[in-house]
Order: C-alpha cells, then sequence, then structure tokens
C-alpha cells in the first residue's frame, strides 16, 4: 500500500505504477484552493464596494483579526463663529523714544613740529654706528677750545640777568590754581533783618573758628533808644544753621562796632550809640555781660565807632580796652573785676593842638575832631592812626606828655597828634596800618578815594579812586603784604593785589543783587582765604580766597620796601 494518498508504487520487471487516485486527490484539492479563492475575491469585492459606501455615508470600518466591522459614530459638531461681522476693538498705544542727548564739543588741533639739522664732517657720517653700551667718545681739545670760546658770552648774559628785574616776583607754579573766590556762607539773623538793622561791625576770635557781628545803624538820626543785637556763628560746628546764631546777646542801644579778645576767645568789646563801652562774655549763656563804662563825665558822651584790645606799656601788660567816639576823645579802659569799665588813660583831638604842617580849615580853636576810625601800627605799639570826620589823617603817639586843654574828667587827657597828612574830601571811614611795614598805612573816606600814605611825608603815595560813592572800610591782607581789600557803597568788595596792578582790582565780588552798602571788613587771622564782609541788608557773608590771593610771593615783602623807600627819596 502506497502512502497518504493512496497510490501504489511498485519497481520492478513487471511492476505497474498506479497514479489516478492520487491525481485525482491532488487535482480535487486544487479545485478546492480555487473555489476558496474565487469566493474571496467575490465576496471582497462587495465588502469593499460595501465599505466605500459605508465610508460615503460617514460610517467607519473596522477591521479586526481579519474580519471587517462596522460601526455608526456621530461626531461633535464644530462652530467657528465669523469675526468680520463684529464691531471692530480699537485701543490706544503711545510709543517713546528714549531721551535724545545732546553734547556740544569743540576741538581744537595744534599742530607743531620741531626740527633740527646738525651736519657733520666726513669722517664722522663714515664712521659705524656705536655700541649702545660703549662709551662715547670725546674730543677733549675740541671741547676746550669750544667753551673757552663761548665763556665770555655766558658769563655777559648771566651777570645781565642776575641784575635784571624783568622776573621779580616770578614764581613758576607747575599746579594749575582756581582764580575765583566763591561764598561759602551768608549769616544772617531773621530778627535783626525783620527790623531792618545793618550789620555795623564783624570779627574774628583768636581761633578763627568763630565769627561775630553787631547790629545797629549807620543812618542819620536817633538810634541810642533801639534795641539791637551781637550775634556770634562757630564755623567749624557740625551742622552750621546761617539763620540759627550759636550766640546771641541783646543790647539795649545800637552797637556800632566791636573786637574780639586778642587772647581770650570768647570776650567781645563793643562800643553803642549812646557812647557806651561793653565787655561781654559769649560763653554765658544766661548773663554774657562782664563789664561796661556805663554814663559819667568820664565816657563818650557821642556814638563810639572804633574799639581794639590794646597790651599795656606797663611791665604788667595787661590788657586793655580803648575806644574812639565822634565826641574827639580816644579812651583807654580796664576791666575792675566788678563790671565796671574804670578809666585809665585818654587822648583828645583839639583843633587848637593839630600840627601845622597842614593848613586846617577854618574853626573854633577849642572845636573837637571826631574820630571815626582808628589803627595802630602793628611793628610800633606806641603810635596810631587816627582818621576824623573833617577828612583828615592824622599820625599820634601814646608817649606824648602834652595835656589837652580840656576841663572836665577825673583822668587828665592828653593831645597825641603829631603829624597831619593830606585829608581827604570827606569823613574817613577807615585806616588800617600794614602788618609788613612800619611806615605804610591806607586810608577810605566819603570821597570814594583810597589813599596808601607813608608815615614820612603828608602826601598820599598812591591814590585811587574806586567807587562813585561811599567807601566805608579798608583793610590789609595778613598773608599778603601787597593785597587788600576795600568795601563800597554800592555793594561791591574790591580786592587789589599792587604786585600785578594798582589801577584795576584783581577781585571784584558782589555782595548783593540790590547793590546795598558794604559796610565791614575782616580778614581771618587763622585762615587767610576766609574774608568777611557785613552788609546794610543785616547780612553777613564768609568769601574763600583763591590761592593766588592768600599765597606770598618770593619778593613782595621787597617790592613793598622799595615802594618805601621811593617815597622816601
Amino acid at each position: 500500500r502506497g502512502g497518504r494518498g493512496g497510490s501504489t508504487h511498485r519497481h520492478g520487471d513487471g511492476g505497474v505504477l498506479t497514479g489516478s487516485r492520487s491525481r485525482c486527490a491532488r487535482a480535487g484539492r486544487i479545485s478546492f484552493r480555487l473555489f476558496y479563492l474565487f469566493i474571496f475575491v467575490a465576496c471582497g469585492r462587495r465588502w469593499i464596494s460595501r465599505f466605500i459606501e459605508k465610508q460615503r455615508s460617514g460610517v467607519w470600518a473596522l477591521f479586526v483579526c481579519g474580519r471587517v466591522m462596522f460601526t455608526d459614530e456621530a461626531p461633535e459638531a464644530v462652530s467657528l463663529e465669523s469675526r468680520w461681522r463684529r464691531a471692530p476693538e480699537l485701543c490706544d498705544a503711545v510709543c517713546q523714544t528714549a531721551e535724545v542727548r545732546r553734547a556740544d564739543a569743540c576741538v581744537q588741533r595744534r599742530r607743531s613740529a620741531g626740527v633740527s639739522t646738525q651736519t657733520e664732517p666726513p669722517e664722522c657720517r663714515e664712521r659705524p654706528a656705536a655700541d649702545g653700551n660703549a662709551e662715547p667718545s670725546i674730543d677733549s681739545p675740541r671741547l676746550l677750545r669750544f667753551l673757552r670760546q663761548v665763556e665770555p658770552l655766558v658769563s655777559k648774559e648771566l651777570t645781565q640777568n642776575s641784575r635784571s628785574h624783568a622776573f621779580d616776583g616770578f614764581e613758576v607754579n607747575w599746579v594749575d590754581q582756581p582764580n575765583t573766590v566763591s561764598c561759602l556762607h551768608t549769616l544772617h539773623y531773621p530778627e535783626a533783618q525783620k527790623r531792618h538793622l545793618h550789620v555795623t561791625g564783624v570779627s574774628w576770635n583768636v581761633t578763627g573758628s568763630v565769627i561775630a557781628c553787631a547790629y545797629g545803624r549807620l543812618e542819620d538820626g536817633d538810634w541810642s533808644t533801639e534795641k539791637s543785637y551781637v550775634c556770634s556763628w562757630n564755623l567749624d560746628r557740625r551742622g552750621l544753621d546761617p539763620v540759627r546764631p550759636s550766640t546771641v546777646i541783646d543790647v539795649s542801644s545800637a552797637v556800632m562796632c566791636l573786637a574780639f579778645h586778642p587772647v581770650e576767645p570768647s570776650l567781645i568789646a563793643g562800643g553803642l550809640y549812646n557812647g557806651e563801652v561793653l565787655v561781654w562774655n559769649s560763653s554765658k549763656s544766661d548773663d554774657p555781660l562782664i563789664a561796661r563804662s556805663g554814663i559819667s563825665d568820664d565816657t563818650h558822651r557821642e556814638p563810639v565807632y572804633q574799639v581794639q584790645w590794646i597790651q599795656s606799656s606797663s611791665r604788667s601788660n595787661r590788657i586793655h580796652v580803648l575806644s574812639a567816639s565822634t565826641d574827639g576823645k580816644i579812651l583807654i579802659w580796664q576791666m575792675d573785676g566788678r563790671g565796671k569799665l574804670v578809666l585809665q588813660d585818654g587822648f583828645a583831638l583839639i583843633v587848637q593842638q593839630m600840627p601845622r604842617n597842614i593848613k586846617l580849615h577854618k574853626a573854633r580853636e577849642d572845636t573837637l575832631f571826631g574820630v571815626t576810625s582808628l589803627s595802630f601800627s602793628h611793628l610800633d605799639k606806641t603810635v596810631f592812626i587816627a582818621g576824623v570826620e573833617g577828612g583828615y589823617v592824622l599820625k599820634c603817639s601814646t608817649e606824648v606828655l602834652t595835656h589837652a586843654t580840656l576841663g572836665s574828667g577825673s583822668v587828665p587827657l592828653k593831645a597825641p597828634a603829631q603829624f597831619t597828612f593830606s585829608p581827604h574830601r570827606g569823613p574817613v571811614h577807615a585806616v588800617d596800618c600794614s602788618p609788613f611795614h612800619r611806615n605804610l598805612f591806607l586810608s577810605a573816606g566819603t570821597d570814594g578815594h583810597v589813599h596808601l600814605y607813608s608815615m614820612l611825608q603828608a602826601e598820599p603815595v598812591l591814590s585811587l579812586q574806586l567807587s562813585q560813592s561811599y567807601l566805608f572800610s579798608v583793610c590789609w591782607s595778613s598773608v599778603r603784604p601787597l593785597v587788600f581789600a576795600a568795601a563800597t557803597g554800592e555793594g561791591t568788595v574790591l580786592i587789589f593785589d599792587l604786585g600785578q596792578s594798582s589801577l584795576c582790582p584783581a577781585v571784584s565780588i558782589e555782595q548783593n543783587a540790590k547793590k546795598k552798602p558794604v559796610y565791614c571788613l575782616a580778614f581771618n587771622p587763622k585762615q587767610p582765604e576766609l574774608l568777611a564782609a557785613g552788609n546794610a541788608d543785616g547780612s553777613v557773608k564768609i568769601w574763600q580766597l583763591s590761592a593766588e590771593l592768600t599765597k606770598q610771593g618770593p619778593r613782595e615783602v621787597t617790592l613793598l620796601e622799595q615802594l618805601a623807600n621811593e617815597v622816601a627819596d
């Protein structure tokens, strides 16, 4: 029996191969497969047609595990709203670019070039370049001949330069200094300004840190009963308030002048309009008044326009108070320790005892010259200069023995005048002796002139008209021999440097916009770059000067001495 198909095979000589059954089985299998293929194709076409129809009708066909499954599905509707029919939405917007910055710049180009040519002998040009480390060769005979040839010419020029004064006073300054004057402080007391009081005097204390001012009036009228003030500010105090003085002293009469003690930093002497002389201690807040002269036959009868502290000529070396008044008296006071100023000595300027080197205007013989200003020599404490109402400038001495023909008073007064200088054409408001020369001094008056005098002759060395109005103050710099300042009635402070020019001021300072007069000036003794100026509007301005006005040159004292010697000749 054959295999599984039922066919039997026989081999041999007489064997027959029977395969009909096997072929039928194979044909049957093929037919069966073709039938399945036909069914699949027929059904497949039908299924594909139905799938396409379902696809068109929105039905999804799913094929799962070789089978086709169909389900109905209703997708969610999506609506899109039209926007073109809605009202347009508007909004405002601002766009700002960054700020445009502008700047102007100037460029100046300077082009310079220096060219020099040195010819050399042919043999030198043919030499090779020398080694930098090698020492240069020197032709000693040629150098010696050259030095002998130029030595007479160089010696002549050096000798001529040593005798020349072309560069006298010149000093090389390798650092540029600011040539400006700046205002550091503007001080005032509101109560005094409300009453329209003037600053009649300013003074620095011995330390240079405190400035005091006197409030009063310089106008015509009887102000003897008007209340006034003495105020001080400590400029070194932290948190300085320019409208709140460190010390305020109420005074019963207008204060016309004041001066700090040369040793005690808190003692202040002042002269009043009613003729009194007072001394205050600014460190005492409850009762600063420590001494007063009172009113008697020995005291002044008219306003006191000058007070100073002077050292006694006796061995005690005590410091006294000197006062000068328009009643013609110059009085010296001593504090007795019990609140009283006691008269020690005094002088009187009477017409009949004036020196006759200058012709005086017609006046009664017993007339007294009213003293408006006074200054002691810095190098001779027995000599002082007095300016009087009649325009005269007088040289006086404290060592005179001639008594004045004046009967009243417990202390006999002396006649100090020794020499009369050429007068101003009006009252003299200020005099100041030079701190660097014993014979030179300045004076200023209502004629608008500043006179530079030498004590050796009557006529002024120099006369400058600084203003068409009055001049109220003039003072020398404490560090520059040729520099001085003057205060005008037009509201300006003029600073002159005689080493540069005697005709034009080195600096002109406008004190106030309303051009009110400047009544007083004071250089700081410890800080020479500070200058205090008191105004008619009740304010005190502290100015800081440039180094050019405070640094002494190498030949300034010599130039000042030459100026005095030329006058003396």
